[in-house]
């Protein structure tokens, strides 16, 4: 049993050798430029697609193998460069999120790249000659290649900390984390810094996806998986410290491999399987020490103080010509069925646009006005549609009520976490709901008896009065209209006003007598509520539930919904969420391909309009007035 655990120990240090390279890439990145690269991950899946290329041509010998290796790494590290001087220098002053958005647009642009050059089957890579052997240790064998990649993780660290500290583009680099204006002013091209700090953090993330191929085969689930991966590592270790990072990953590499290594163990009568944890276990990292230690393992107390956001344009009211374009609005939406005989399809892809847009619409009330950004909102979307479903199938409760019922589970959940998220702000509070949502999706993925796990719930079919797409269509309908008007009051209720004086100046709000984090956590269980009930309606609409409901993916949809229609105005969630749903329908059924087109033309709307689609209708009234 020991000798097993400590070999697990030691192949946990060569996973943290990757995650390492990948994370401090990443790190890199953000420390500089402060872009939260969502293509990261991607970069690593293409380093390991592109090594198996080239391993497989050049890689029979060991210097062939290794200049594949590095080569690899360098392809990518162009290719990062060729990311910051095409798309991302053209929305550096645009909002922070929308280089997330961007970055996501990449992230589909490359998959379905890499499907049509590689093809859908994983590509498995040669093993590294003269390495491909064990040792035999404590009477297990020990991978060989495993031994040299725990030595490249130290060398790429020391590696990584001369070039910072002891060379002209490290202290560059150093000083531009600190204050790049000043920089600026002293003369300093910051364009050729940041593209060259991008071919860096780039050249890593294809070194740690090249290094892999040997031991994993190259797939297309890679990117959301690593850059998930990284994203904890980096906030765990503190973002921009490279030292932190490599601290980081050897602590979730090896409390990964001690999981496996002891297996299971039994308490009060009760066998648990800690392998199963592996799923979930960076992220119950992250929340514990961003819980413990807000400020991340090596930071300082003051670094959790909260900052005061630029103070945007006040909500208005509807005026009486948004009052009747919106009135429009709903007259067409409640006369669109009777074009069903025409568009048969026309009310169910209806349905997923309410949907969605009720998804969006509570995800912006707390980012928008709420100012707390979150890559976690499935969650409640999620324990919204299991809540529905359980109510039908366990408690045997009517469709009705249980459409009802189902989002009172999202609310619970977020009464739990919004207690601990509302404590932080900025990324660490985006990566805080993130570990939550891991951890509810890994309880409903393992929970077979009551979440059906993996196969989900099936057999969620509407009570007989709403078998038809139409009255399943006009329930949506009303009950999206209340829950975004629900919305859209509170904004202009004391509490609406309590949460954008917290978001523009925390400070003075609590001077004021505004309990800022009290304020927040309710509206981080108003917009639960209203999402749970998006998830409740979801899980009617298709008859069954798995826990891909739940995935970060879905998160991600809801980010780039509120961020595409516009961020500081209350119909862009709603018309994002319209024209994300429509284009990735329509795209869909056109070719094998479509999240390359999709993602192509979200790229297209942000560099058009980076304050979002409704965002730049707004801007152009404006200039006409």
């Amino acid at each position: 049993m020991f000798a097993n655990l400590l070999v697990q120990l030691v192949n946990g240090l060569a996973d943290a050798c990757a995650l390492f390279l990948v994370a401090s890439g990443l790190s890199l990145i953000f420390g500089v430029t402060r872009i939260v690269n969502f293509a990261h991950g991607s970069l690593y899946m293409l380093g390991m697609y592109v090594a198996t290329s080239l391993t497989s041509r050049f890689g029979g010998s060991v210097a062939g193998f290794w200049a594949s290796i590095v080569g690899a790494a360098a392809v990518i590290g162009v290719l990062g460069a060729v990311i910051e001087v095409g798309v991302l220098r053209r929305i550096y002053r645009a909002p922070e999120l929308f280089h997330l958005l961007a970055t996501f647009a990449l992230v589909l642009i490359f998959r379905d790249a890499a499907l049509y050059i590689w093809g859908p089957e994983d590509r498995f890579g040669p093993r590294a000659p003269h390495l491909a052997g064990a040792v035999q240790w404590l009477g297990h064998a020990l991978p060989t290649y495993d031994l040299a990649l725990i030595a490249i993780g130290p060398l790429v660290l020391a590696s990584l900390w001369y070039a910072l500290t002891r060379t002209r583009w490290g202290t560059l680099v150093r000083a531009a984390s600190i204050d790049r204006d000043m920089l600026g002013a002293l003369g300093v091209n910051q364009a050729w810094l940041f593209t060259g700090v991008f071919f860096v953090g780039a050249f890593l993330a294809g070194l740690g996806g090249a290094l892999q191929m040997p031991r994993m085969s190259a797939n297309l689930s890679l990117d959301l998986d690593t850059i998930g991966n990284a994203f904890v590592v980096v906030v765990v270790g503190g973002m921009g410290s490279i030292p932190g990072a490599f601290v980081a990953a050897l602590l979730i590499a090896e409390i990964k491999a001690l999981c496996i290594g002891i297996g299971h163990v039994s308490m009060f009568g009760i066998d648990f399987s800690l392998s199963k944890f592996t799923l979930v276990a960076e992220f119950v990292v992250v929340a514990v020490v961003l819980v413990l230690r807000p400020w991340d393992l090596f930071g300082r107390p003051q670094a959790i103080a909260r900052s005061a956001a630029p103070a945007d344009t006040p909500l208005r009211p509807f005026t009486r010509r948004g009052k009747l374009a919106a009135s429009i609005v709903v007259l067409l939406l409640a006369l669109a069925p009777l074009f069903a005989d025409a568009f048969p399809y026309m009310p169910v892809l209806m349905v997923e646009i309410m949907i969605a847009a009720l998804f969006a619409a509570s995800l912006h009330f707390i980012m928008g006005p709420g100012g707390m950004h979150s890559f976690g909102h499935a969650a409640y979307f999620g324990l919204g549609a299991y809540g529905a479903a359980l109510f039908l199938k366990v408690f045997a409760l009517p469709m009705e009520a249980a459409l009802v019922l189902g989002p009172l589970i999202a609310g619970v959940g977020a009464l739990v976490f919004g207690w601990f998220c509302v404590r932080l702000s900025g990324v660490y509070l985006a990566m805080l709901t993130l570990a939550f949502a891991q951890i509810v999706w890994s309880v409903i993925y393992q929970w077979d008896a009551v979440t059906g796990g993996s196969n989900g719930i099936l057999g969620l079919w509407p009570a007989p009065w709403l078998s038809s797409p139409v009255a399943y269509y006009y329930v949506t309908l009303a009950m999206g209209i209340v829950g975004v008007l629900l919305l859209r009051r509170m904004l202009f209720a004391p509490l609406g006003l309590a949460m954008r004086a917290g978001r523009d100046s925390p400070l003075r709000a609590e001077a004021i007598g505004i309990d800022v984090a009290r304020v927040q956590w309710v509206a981080f269980v108003v917009a639960a509520l209203i999402c749970g009930l998006a998830g409740s309606l979801y899980a009617f609409s298709k008859g069954n539930i798995s826990p891909d409901v739940i995935s970060v993916a879905r998160s991600v949809d809801g980010l780039v919904m509120v961020l595409l229609g516009g961020i500081q105005t209350l119909v862009g969630p709603l018309a994002g969420a319209a024209v994300f749903t429509w284009l990735q329908d329509t795209v869909a059924r056109q070719t094998d391909y479509w999240q390359a087109l999709l993602g192509a033309a979200i790229l297209l709307l942000v560099i058009a309009f980076p304050q979002g689609i409704v965002g730049f209708v707004r801007s152009r009234f404006a200039e006409a007035e």
